[in-house]
Order: structure tokens, then sequence, then C-alpha cells
């Protein structure tokens, strides 16, 4: 574990916005063992599960709107930060719901392991982020579902209706 004060800033991009800069020395040591995926507490109070991102020498890893916003973070001031490696299968811990649901169908999760380590991430975070246990299972069942009928060609768009008529369901 590395720990270090640093400060919230703001990326001048269209797309990513907050981010904590994270010490060059710190950031090399993890890039020297190979390591890209960490878990970033901040102040001791959330953890985010994230990659180091760099840019011209400058490491940081983003912070969504939301997190800022829930932590009271302001910019310029400090903020405690500490990094561990990432040890999970898919680069971020899968709701239990969600490890059910491909227990239960093997070709959803055959097509699954298949995506690319981005995808995986993006399709965990949307039952992730869900709070209410039976959503979840809602959105994992319609994650399979999509998986299953698009022979795991992920089509978002599809995917978002799919997710929809799921929740229509369980009304």
């Amino acid at each position: 574990m590395k720990s270090f004060t640093t400060t919230l800033d703001v990326l001048n991009s269209p797309i990513w916005g907050y981010h904590l800069p994270i010490p060059p020395e710190i950031a090399e040591e993890f890039k020297i063992k190979g390591i890209k995926r960490v878990v970033c507490e901040v102040n001791g109070k959330l953890k985010i599960h994230s990659a180091i991102l760099s840019s011209n020498g400058y490491y940081y890893v983003l912070i969504n709107k939301q997190n800022v916003k829930q932590l009271g973070l302001v910019k310029d001031e400090p903020i405690l930060v500490s990094l561990t490696e990432e040890t999970s299968k898919y680069g971020m811990p899968m709701a239990e719901e969600m490890q059910e649901v491909f227990a239960q169908e093997p070709e959803a999760l055959s097509y699954f392991d298949k995506l690319t380590p981005g995808k995986q991430r993006n399709l965990i975070h949307l039952v992730n982020k869900v709070k209410n246990q039976n959503s979840r299972i809602s959105k994992a069942l319609a994650i399979s579902h999509h998986l299953k009928e698009v022979k795991g060609e992920l089509d978002f768009k599809m995917l978002n209706q799919t997710i929809k008529d799921y929740n229509q369901l369980n009304k």
C-alpha cells in the first residue's frame, strides 16, 4: 500500500473531469511491478477501483462527480489517498447477484469472459451501482440474456432496451 496527500484537479476534457494526481515516484513503482489497476481509498471513506492513468508523465486516477460531491471534496484542498493493487479477477468486484446469474448461465459467462476487460468492467459496474437487490438481479439477468442473444457481440443500445424490458417485467 502506498499513501500520499494530493488535491482534487479537473482535466481539460469534454468526457473526463475530476481526478486525483499521483506522485510520479509512486505511480512508477506500481508501473515497474506491472500493476495497472488499483483500489484507491479516498480520505479513508471511499474505495474506488480504478486504473492508474498517465499523460506525458502526469499520473492520476479518475473520480466521478457523484463521489466528489459525496465526499465533499474541494479543488486544491488536501486529500489523503491510499493505493493498493486491485487483485480481483475482473479488475473490480462483481456483485453476488451477477456471480449467481453467471453460475446458473454458463453460456452467458463464457461470452462474458471473452469480452475485453473494459467491457467486462462496464457490465459489472452497471450491476454494482444499483442499490436494490432485486434490481441488481434483474439487471444481471438482462445482461446474461443479452450476451446469449447476441452470442457475445455486445450492443449497448440493444442491451439498454433489454434492461428496460426486464425492469418492466419486474414491476
